[in-house]
């Protein structure tokens, strides 16, 4: 079986290969196509899903929310998908960007930067639903004395990362979904 992203930005990639390995229930072979940021994979996505001709292969659309409606963004990657002859994608999207899933475990987040105070963090109001966190990516910048870089940052915490005790409800229904694709595809 291949399990193939379509991602946004390299920074997912990079969290995705130190989350996986933990999240799959046995060996999938695994490729990440990135795009250079969200216009580039919608303006892309019908071309190589219909490209991709390796049998077996499940696709997963992953997408940061931002300040769009998260339904609308959805619907159109859904209707991409069906274009492109596979209905059948997986697309997530990051509520509201791939750091809330981050503001979701701040103890892994601590514990990759270096920064193990950073869990008190999660006591206060503003960072407790962390999909209503209006801009996480800054935010984490800034409680992190911008000691998080994107990459660099995604790198060291996707390893890191619990699959299962994460705040983030977004990134709950990307793990379940993930789960259940590889389970149903064997």
């Amino acid at each position: 079986m291949n399990l193939i992203f379509l991602l946004e930005e390299p920074s997912a990639r990079e969290m995705l290969k130190g989350l996986l390995p933990r999240v799959l229930p046995h060996p999938v072979q695994i490729r990440y196509i990135v795009f250079e940021g969200k216009q580039d994979l919608e303006k892309n996505v019908i071309r190589r899903l219909r490209g991709w001709r390796a049998p077996d292969s499940v696709f997963v659309v992953l997408r940061d929310q931002d300040a769009a409606d998260c339904l609308t963004v959805k619907r159109k990657l859904a209707r991409q998908c069906r274009e492109a002859g596979k209905p059948e994608t997986i697309i997530r999207i990051a509520c509201r960007e791939l750091e809330s899933w981050y503001f979701g475990d701040l103890a892994a987040v601590g514990g990759a930067l270096g920064l193990p105070n950073l869990v008190r963090y999660a006591k206060q109001k503003k960072y407790r639903i962390p999909d209503a966190i209006h801009s996480p990516g800054n935010e984490l910048r800034k409680i992190s004395r911008n000691t998080y870089q994107k990459v660099a940052g995604s790198r060291a915490i996707g390893p890191r990362l619990s699959p299962d005790n994460n705040l983030s409800h977004s990134f709950g229904v990307f793990v379940t979904g993930i789960r259940r694709a590889v389970t149903e595809a064997v």
